[in-house]
């Protein structure tokens, strides 16, 4: 076995990518949640839900980004946004990238806390996989990793996506950088650099 050391303010997570190459069957899966475009949203407005969506599973990308690179980002026309709402809340947030020929990622997928694991999850994927199948699309994938959502797996495989590789990364920990909150991901220790 071998170990490497996580340098100092860093974190280490193991990174799983998935991926569908047959458009699934519908799922049949019913509920009043709905998939709604959200065309060229506003960066402070985007940055509020996503951190909702993100802070406990320290998502951070689209954090470390400028005001201007996050506009570029999400007013890309290969980038498709969709809130997920129910009455008129909006409880999760579904990203598709297309810039890649025949493939679509699925950049962003989740729910605010108060819904996780309340049958939310299963439906928003058939809604989003209905989106991303486009008539050219024979690809669809994704990557989770070792901070998200233990459930996060399981709950792939069972939309029928096929595990196909796993990576290593090493990042600086975005509650040190001032980039998330000291309290977010609580399933994760912070472990301040030592002082010399």
């Amino acid at each position: 076995m071998k170990r490497v050391e996580v340098p100092e303010g860093n974190l280490a997570v193991v990174v799983t990518y998935f991926e569908m190459t047959q458009k699934p069957a519908p799922s049949g899966l019913q509920s009043d949640l709905t998939l709604s475009e959200w065309t060229r949203p506003d960066p402070s407005e985007y940055k509020a839900l996503f951190r909702k969506i993100g802070d406990e599973w320290l998502w951070f990308g689209r954090l470390l980004l400028s005001e201007e690179e996050l506009r570029s980002a999400i007013h890309n026309p290969q980038l498709k946004i969709f809130k997920a709402q129910s009455d008129g809340k909006d409880l999760g947030l579904v990203e598709l990238d297309f810039s890649q020929s025949e493939q679509c990622e699925i950049c962003y997928f989740g729910l605010i806390p108060d819904v996780n694991g309340k049958g939310f999850g299963g439906s928003m994927m058939a809604k989003a996989l209905n989106l991303a199948w486009r008539d050219e699309i024979k690809r669809v994938w994704l990557h989770t990793c070792t901070h998200d959502s233990p459930r996060a797996l399981a709950f792939y495989k069972r939309a029928g996506f096929t595990a196909y590789k796993r990576e290593v990364e090493i990042h600086p920990d975005p509650r040190l950088t001032g980039h998330l909150p000291i309290g977010a991901g609580p399933h994760i220790p912070v472990i301040k650099p030592s002082v010399s």
